[in-house]
C-alpha cells in the first residue's frame, strides 16, 4: 500500500467510525430540546432511540456484507451517505415521523461503518499492524461518550438540529476520502443476491428488539406471558432456524453457515454477547453511585469519567499488546479484570475511592477486550472475502448482548427488592458472566497473530 495513502487511511476510518459513535452519545443533550419542540412523550422519545439502535443491528450484517460482496470503497460510501441523509432528514424534520425516520436511516449506515473499517484493516494492512489499528479504532467509544456531552454544550445554545448538522460536512470529506483511499473490488464472482435471507435476518432482529423493548424487568414471568413480549420473541424462535435453513442453500449467504462452524468465531461472537451484556450493565453504574454513595446526579455522572479515559487508553495499548501476548491472554485477563471490578460494586461497602478504583479497574479489562482483540480473533479466522461479514456478526452479537444485559441486570435488580441492594445483586450476576467470559477466552487459540 502507497505510504501516503496508508497514513490517511486511518484517519479517514477512525472519523468514519466516531461520527456513527457520537451519534449514540449525543442524542441524549439532545432528546430535552427535542421533547419541547415536538411535544412528544417519554414513549415516543423511546421509539427515537431505538429506531436508530434497531436499523444499526439490521443495517450491520447487510452493509458488512455489501462491502464483501461489491467492494468496501462503494459500501463505505453507501453507509456515509445513508447516515448523511438520515442527518439531514432530522434537521429538516417538522413532524414526529420524520424524526423516526431520519433516525433509522442514520442507524442502518451508521451499522456498515465500522465492519467495513474493520474489513478493510483485516485487507489492506500486514498482520502486524492490524492489532494496532483495531486498537486505535477501539478508543472511538470512549471519546465518543467524552465529546458527545461536550459537543452537545457547545452546539444546543444555537438549536438541537447543529447536533446533526454537524455530520453533513464530515460525510462529504469522508466520502471523498473513501473513493481516493479504499480499494473498490468485491468478490470475483457475482452470485445471487440473497433476498430470503435478507428478509428473514431483518425480521428476525426486528422482532428481538421489539421482544425486549416491551420486557417489564419489574415482572418478568408476568410480561413474557403477555403477547407484545411473547408473540415477537416466539416469531424470533420461529424464524431463527429457517434463517439457517435458507443460509444453508443460498448461492452467497449473508451469513456463510461455514462461519459458524470455527470455534475461534463462535467463541469470540458469545463473548463478545457476554462484553455487550457488561456494557450494558454499566448504565446502572450512576444510579448505583447516587443510591451507594448518596451523590447528586451530576457527580454520578461525573464519576464515570476516569473509567472512559481509562477504557480510551486502554485499547490502543491492547491492540499492540496483542502481537507481544496474543488475543487468548488478552480477552482471558481482560475479563478477569472486569469480573472483579464488578464484584467489587456488587459486594464492597461503596465509598467514592472505592466506586471509582473498581471502575478504573474494569475499563482496563474492557477497553483492552472489545477493541482489538475479538476482532483480531474474527480476522484470522474467517475466509479473506468474508472478513466484513465476520465483523458485522461480531457486532450483532455484541448489540444483542447488550439488549438481553440491560433486561437481565434490570429484572435481577427487582428480583432483590429494588434500589441499592438490588443493582448490587444484579451485579454479582454480572460478575459471574465475565467469569464465565474469561474462562471461555481459555479455549481460543493460543497462538499470537503473525508478525510479518
Amino acid at each position: 500500500m502507497d505510504p501516503t495513502a496508508s497514513r490517511l487511511l486511518m484517519p479517514l476510518l477512525f472519523t468514519g467510525v466516531l461520527m456513527g459513535a457520537l451519534d449514540l452519545a449525543i442524542i441524549g443533550p439532545a432528546l430535552p430540546a427535542i421533547e419541547a419542540e415536538f411535544g412528544m412523550g417519554s414513549q415516543q422519545l423511546s421509539v427515537l432511540f431505538n429506531a436508530y439502535v434497531l436499523c444499526q443491528m439490521i443495517g450491520t450484517p447487510l452493509l458488512a456484507k455489501a462491502g464483501d460482496r461489491i467492494g468496501p470503497r462503494q459500501a463505505y460510501v453507501f453507509s456515509i451517505a445513508l447516515f448523511a441523509l438520515g442527518s439531514l432528514l432530522l434537521v429538516v424534520a417538522k413532524t414526529p415521523q420524520v424524526l423516526y425516520l431520519g433516525r433509522a436511516v442514520q442507524g442502518f449506515g451508521a451499522g456498515g461503518i465500522f465492519p467495513i473499517a474493520a474489513a478493510v484493516i483485516g485487507n489492506r494492512l500486514p498482520p502486524k499492524e492490524r492489532g494496532p489499528a483495531l486498537g486505535v479504532l477501539g478508543t472511538v467509544f470512549g471519546l465518543a461518550f467524552i465529546v458527545g456531552p461536550v459537543l452537545g454544550g457547545l452546539l444546543l445554545p444555537y438549536g438541537w438540529h447543529w447536533l446533526f448538522a454537524i455530520n453533513l460536512p464530515i460525510a462529504a470529506v469522508l466520502a471523498a476520502g473513501a473513493v481516493v483511499l479504499l480499494p473498490a473490488a468485491g468478490s470475483s464472482t457475482r452470485k445471487p443476491i440473497d433476498s430470503a435471507g435478507i428478509v428473514l435476518l431483518a425480521a428476525s432482529l426486528t422482532f428481538l428488539v421489539v421482544g425486549i423493548d416491551q420486557l417489564d424487568t419489574g415482572a418478568v414471568l408476568a410480561s413474557l406471558r403477555t403477547w407484545p413480549v411473547a408473540g415477537p420473541l416466539a416469531l424470533v424462535a420461529i424464524l431463527l432456524p429457517v434463517f439457517w435453513r435458507v443460509e444453508q442453500r443460498a448461492a452467497d449467504p449473508i451469513i456463510r453457515p461455514g462461519l459458524l462452524r470455527s470455534q475461534p468465531i463462535v467463541t469470540a461472537a458469545i463473548i463478545g454477547s457476554g462484553v455487550g451484556a457488561i456494557q450494558a450493565a454499566g448504565a446502572f453504574y450512576p444510579a448505583l453511585a447516587v443510591g451507594a454513595l448518596g451523590v447528586s446526579q451530576s457527580v454520578a455522572a461525573w464519576l464515570q469519567l476516569p473509567g472512559v479515559f481509562v477504557a480510551t487508553a486502554a485499547s490502543p495499548i491492547a491492540g499492540r499488546l496483542i502481537n507481544r501476548v496474543g488475543t487468548r491472554t488478552l480477552i482471558t485477563v481482560g475479563l478477569a479484570l472486569v469480573a472483579v471490578s464488578v464484584l467489587i460494586f456488587g459486594l464492597a461497602q461503596l465509598t467514592i475511592p472505592v466506586y471509582v478504583a473498581a471502575s478504573v479497574i474494569g475499563s482496563i479489562g474492557l477497553g483492552g477486550v472489545l477493541g482489538a482483540p475479538l476482532r483480531v480473533v474474527m480476522l484470522d479466522n474467517c475466509l479473506p472475502a468474508e472478513r466484513g461479514a465476520a465483523q458485522g456478526l461480531l457486532s450483532n452479537f455484541t448489540s444483542a448482548g447488550r439488549l438481553l444485559g440491560a433486561a437481565f441486570v434490570g429484572t435481577l435488580a427487582a428480583m432483590a427488592g429494588g434500589g441499592t441492594p438490588g443493582y448490587q445483586s444484579a451485579l454479582v450476576g454480572v460478575a459471574v458472566i465475565a467469569a464465565v467470559m474469561s474462562a471461555l477466552g481459555l479455549t481460543l487459540q493460543r497462538r499470537v497473530p503473525a508478525t510479518g
